[in-house]
């Protein structure tokens, strides 16, 4: 899948706006005369001048080179924690990146512009009209699974009082602060992965972790979050789950660390500067990124990042297995099957009650009469 395909919010550099009205007339008038590419080399300037050439970062942070001298730091992350908010915000503000990437897909960037209390509602419920949207949209397997995973963000949601994402919507704000910053989402879309990771799965598998997903309920609290700093608490709940499961743990976590650092390394390629005129000489600078991610994919960003990868083949879905149209036919037929058991009880019971009316048996009683007249 190739960069461009990929959806991204560019965060819009100064506003003239911002400029003061009350200027001196000289500077107003070098303003109007001055060349976009000599406008572009002047907020350049400006921006590189605020970029700090040792910045203070985070512990958390994991700096990264490519060849060509770009910079890449990757923020780990633990997705409710009120201090990777901070060690984001931080980051950004420190180094002025060019490129801002967080673990984040087409299909959840709804969560950047929503706010914490509409977040926190809709994160905790999880009723008929989410799950039939997921199964529209990924099909029935791979929806329900969805749904599990979110009853697992759900649970921590209502454990924690915490909406999921902080983290990601801080590092949006922020990139719209830095001039010509852009917002890219570096996540293997939903559907992808979870078909993928439900191709993986035998049928028994898919029963086993289907039952110890829903029936997730040990207690969380706000230092658990903590102390999973090194390892983001959801994705360690989920490694806890899946560890038995060696092929659904590659196509859940392995295979997103690769489509993630792929994404990261495609950022982080050269800027090229503006000409004055086409027979300027073509130059490039070394460009800075900022990947936010959850700190259980860092070490696999590490040991990806100098390796040649290619991410066709974790992109294809392989068609459904034979124990996969099995399940999908035994859950229709289980559906199906007490549907018409709860209709034809529904309806017995109904006839039943209908008849025990005394006005029933009264008319009744008159219709058997008539025939002896």
């Amino acid at each position: 899948m190739q960069e461009e395909q990929q959806p991204e919010a560019a965060a819009d550099p100064m506003s003239s706006s911002d400029a003061p009205e009350d200027g001196p007339k000289e500077t107003s008038s070098i303003s109007q005369n001055i060349s976009d590419a000599d406008a572009f080399k002047i907020l350049l300037e400006m921006k590189l001048q605020k970029r700090q050439k040792r910045p203070a970062l985070p512990s958390t942070v994991t700096e990264l080179d490519t060849e060509d001298g770009s910079k890449v730091y990757v923020v780990g992350t633990a997705h409710f924690s009120d201090s990777s908010k901070k060690d984001v915000v931080k980051t950004i503000q420190e180094v002025q990146p060019d490129v801002v990437v967080v673990e984040l897909c087409q299909y959840r960037v709804s969560m950047l512009k929503m706010d914490e209390k509409t977040l926190l509602k809709e994160a905790k419920e999880i009723n008929l009209e989410k799950l039939q949207q997921a199964i529209k949209q990924n099909g029935v397997m791979s929806g329900l699974m969805q749904m599990l995973l979110l009853k697992v963000s759900a649970h921590i949601t209502e454990q924690l009082g915490m909406a999921p994402g902080g983290e990601f919507r801080e590092a949006f704000k922020e990139a719209s602060k830095v001039p010509f910053c852009k917002f890219h989402l570096g996540d293997r879309p939903i559907p992808v992965t979870f078909k993928r990771a439900i191709a993986a799965l035998s049928f028994w598998q898919k029963v086993k972790l289907a039952w110890g997903l829903c029936f997730l309920s040990d207690p969380i609290s706000k230092d658990d979050v903590e102390k999973c700093k090194q390892k983001d608490l959801l994705e360690q709940m989920m490694a806890e789950m899946i560890g038995e499961f060696p092929d659904l743990h590659r196509t859940i976590v392995s295979e997103r660390d690769i489509y993630l650092t792929y994404m990261l390394k495609q950022a982080a390629k050269q800027i090229e500067l503006p000409r004055a005129s086409e027979n300027e000489p073509r130059k490039y600078i070394p460009s800075v990124v900022v990947g936010v991610v959850g700190m259980g994919h860092v070490p696999g960003i590490e040991k990806n990042w100098n390796s040649d990868l290619k991410i066709q083949e974790i992109m294809s879905v392989p068609p459904p297995s034979a124990s996969s149209k099995i399940f999908k036919f035994v859950l229709k037929a289980t559906f199906f099957g007490l549907l018409g058991y709860g209709c034809y009880r529904i309806g017995h019971r109904t006839v039943e009650f209908v008849l025990s009316m005394p006005a029933t048996q009264s008319y009744l009683q008159r219709l058997t009469e008539v025939p002896q007249q």
